[in-house]
């Protein structure tokens, strides 16, 4: 081989280093890109998993103040009626759950809420009581047109 041949073989070799060092180097631009826009998206997410979370402990404080709150109604009307035993007796009447409230959105939001906490499946539900709150939320219903 000669030194010219020599030199034009290290001539492509070089341009085809250069060329593959180019599609490298455009190859990890898009992949820091791709990383970027991923980072990016978790970022997004992650605040929205946060503000979520927020909200889920401030539902949380204000079903705990609400069954705090009917637990002593329950207790003031089962006090006020001198029975304690009696499981029937001990049933808050449906009017006092939905005391305060005057419009379509707000009686359905309560309703909603107490079923949240009387359901029969949850640890304090009571059949009795759901009875009671289906019951004047049908009258309800029935007065608001909903």
């Amino acid at each position: 081989m000669t030194l010219e041949e020599e030199r034009k073989e290290l001539e492509e070799q070089r341009r085809a280093l250069e060329q593959e060092r180019r599609s490298f180097s455009r190859r990890v631009e898009i992949e820091d890109r791709r990383l970027e826009q991923q980072q990016k998206l978790f970022d997004m997410k992650f605040k929205i998993l946060e503000e979520e979370l927020a909200k889920l402990a401030t539902e949380k404080e204000q079903v705990r103040k609400q069954k705090e709150f009917y637990h002593k109604v329950s207790d003031f009307t089962a006090h006020s009626s001198g029975t304690h035993n009696a499981a029937s007796n001990n049933v808050v009447k449906g009017d006092m759950f939905f005391s305060g409230v005057g419009s379509k959105q707000s009686i359905k939001k309560r309703y909603r809420d107490l079923i949240k906490i009387y359901h029969p499946d949850n640890l304090d539900g009571d059949q009795h009581t759901i009875q009671e709150i289906n019951d004047e939320y049908s009258k309800l219903c029935a007065i608001y047109k909903i």
